[in-house]
């Protein structure tokens, strides 16, 4: 009987059992699914385990684990994982990309309707008992929007918006991989996808390539309508050349998940800009977050069932 060990841990203040309860229900009496309720137990539960699940999996741990064949990390990102340890261990390594799409989409779509209507100055005025009657300041339908990022959560912002009547254009390392948008532009001809957005949504991961990538040349090249959605990572866009924007009248307004830096300074001049919207990192956030883990990995499991191998896996790292 295969053994899967689910580390002790939380993500979201969700702890990993939920993970747990989830492979359970879902791979039945031919797994031994075990929880390690604390960082003590995991050395012992590792000892004879062949899958493990959790947010990390130190060298030291890795060392235990003899029988071990795959680490399904329960994070997007991989970064802070030994990649070499488990080259070395030929232990595969998947990732849990893809988990965070439908609630950062929510996220960005809740956004821009609040920007669009100016729902925020509807509370100013609740708050005030003010009746007093105020313009939106448009509507989504027949926007052109900006993904810049057509990952998981690019395609699942895509796939909200289809409702909406908007057209869209998304910008992408490999262009030539197409996408769910109506144009597809590579990072380096961003400034044509730019032209007449509406709104610009940045999605993609930070890397050497789209650190800066949105400067003073590309929000220059915004219309001084446009809204800028960051739920990637602050350093892709340039604070100062965003600040500059806001300030000048350059863009309509900003809505950031991310800064540069983070957290947030209290006396950045960000929070005193009536123009931008600021949550703290937190648009990743979901009660959903164990169950679409543990799915990855039901479905990895279905697939060594059918090929008896672990090289074919969703979300397969290359260590």
């Amino acid at each position: 009987m295969t053994k899967i060990v689910v580390l002790n841990g939380s993500a979201h203040g969700h702890p990993s059992s939920e993970c747990a309860d989830v492979l359970r229900d879902r791979l039945g009496d031919d797994y031994e699914v075990e929880l390690a309720q604390s960082p003590a137990e995991e050395p012992t539960l590792l000892e004879d385990a062949e899958i493990a699940i959790g947010t990390d999996l130190s060298p030291e741990l890795l060392e235990g684990a003899p029988d071990l064949e795959l680490f399904a990390c329960a994070s997007a990102g991989v970064g802070h994982l030994d990649l070499e340890a488990f080259r070395d261990r030929e232990v595969a390594v998947t990732n849990a990309s893809g988990v965070h799409g439908p609630n950062i989409a929510e996220h960005v779509i809740g956004w821009m309707l609040m920007v669009t209507r100016r729902l925020d100055e509807g509370i100013r005025r609740q708050r005030r008992r003010e009746w007093n009657h105020f313009q939106a300041f448009g509507e989504l339908q027949d926007s052109r929007v900006c993904i810049v990022g057509l990952g998981a959560i690019g395609e699942a912002i895509c796939e909200r918006l289809e409702g909406f009547g908007v057209e869209t254009v998304g910008v992408r390392y490999s262009p030539e991989k197409g996408g769910p948008t109506d144009e597809v532009y590579g990072f380096q001809d961003i400034q044509s996808a730019l032209i007449d957005a509406d709104y610009l949504v940045i999605a993609c991961p930070l890397t050497e390539t789209t650190e800066g990538l949105i400067g003073e040349a590309e929000l220059e090249t915004l219309p001084t309508d446009a809204v800028v959605v960051n739920v990637g990572r602050g350093p892709i866009v340039d604070t100062d050349a965003l600040i500059t924007a806001l300030r000048g009248d350059g863009i309509h307004a900003a809505c950031l998940d991310v800064t540069d830096p983070e957290p947030l300074p209290e006396d950045h001049p960000l929070w005193n800009l009536e123009n931008v919207y600021i949550t703290p990192h937190n648009s990743g956030h979901t009660p959903h977050y164990w169950e679409r883990v543990a799915e990855i990995l039901v479905r990895n499991v279905e697939r060594i069932e059918e090929s008896g191998s672990y090289e074919d896996l969703e979300n397969r790292v290359d260590a």
